[in-house]
């Protein structure tokens, strides 16, 4: 019995190239910058919901394209000061860069339950009992005067002590390598003194 083989048929180089580009765009748009960014929302800039995710699209809020997250470095810092069920907070936001943010929302928590609905600045909502968040506007890559932020928050009851904690909620979908100095944690004693973060 006599085998005989078949040649394998001849492609043109330019097709095999077309066909491999087609599958290359493909396995990125699946599983890459397009697929993945539509799969997980985009952050949702500052006229949405703080912290809000709108599905499809890609991240958003510091002034790039194509789904890469800018690199901003955020910092809060500030005191905070308690008397009777008067609790003060007071917070400086700035943006270290080096990408310029469309937005940031700091969250302030407190150990002690607020007090009922709370009387807020602009651009700020009680999202809880312990919470309150805040948008800071715009903030511009190493500008010197940052975004001030001023809350006179009523308590339950008067403690003796808080812990607050004031931190970055969302900044716009930036990577911050530095995120230490937007964490803090303070405990304020029922003195009328600043204690400083």
């Amino acid at each position: 019995m006599m085998v005989t083989r078949r040649a394998a048929p001849v492609v043109p180089a330019a097709s095999m190239v077309a066909t491999a580009v087609v599958v290359v765009a493909a396995v990125v748009l699946a599983s890459g910058v397009g697929g993945a960014a539509a799969a997980a929302g985009r952050v949702a800039p500052e006229g949405d919901a703080p912290g809000g995710v709108v599905p499809g699209g890609v991240v958003s809020g510091g002034g790039t394209s194509g789904g890469i997250a800018p690199e901003a470095d955020v910092s809060l810092h500030g005191h905070v000061s308690l008397w009777g069920t008067g609790l003060g907070v007071w917070v400086q936001s700035r943006n270290r860069g080096p990408s310029n943010l469309s937005g940031v929302t700091v969250r302030v928590r407190t150990s002690v339950p607020l007090s009922g609905r709370q009387e807020l600045s602009k651009g700020c909502l009680q999202s809880d009992r312990l919470t309150v968040l805040c948008r800071t506007g715009a903030l511009r890559a190493d500008a010197e005067e940052g975004r001030q932020l001023a809350l006179e928050l009523q308590l339950a009851g008067r403690p003796d002590e808080v812990v607050v904690r004031v931190d970055t909620l969302w900044n716009g979908g930036a990577t911050d390598r530095n995120p230490k100095n937007n964490n803090h944690e303070v405990l304020a004693l029922a003195t009328g003194d600043e204690y400083v973060f």
